[in-house]
């Protein structure tokens, strides 16, 4: 089965292309100098009250796995099975 394509042919000058705002993006040019900044974030991450909150509800959801295993398993399956149908390709 063949199918025909439309072509279009364009004459002249191409046109300048769209230039879009920059922005200023600070990069660090060296590795010790991105692991500094790597190191900032991450202590100030460990200082966050956030932090300490998933520090807390691990140390819960470790404790519930201990005290129902089974039913933590039946929980881990069903999340599973529903990402699965989620990310699943339709044919």
């Amino acid at each position: 089965m063949e199918q025909e394509v439309p072509v279009t042919i364009h004459s002249g000058k191409p046109k300048d292309p769209v230039q879009e705002p920059q922005h200023e993006l600070h990069i660090p040019k060296s590795l010790p100098e991105l692991s500094e900044t790597f190191a900032e974030v991450v202590s100030r991450l460990k200082a966050s009250d956030a932090s300490a909150m998933v520090h807390k509800a691990t140390n819960e959801v470790k404790e519930y796995i201990k005290k129902n295993p089974a039913q933590a398993m039946l929980v881990s399956l069903g999340a599973g099975a529903l990402v699965g149908l989620l990310l699943r390709k339709k044919h």
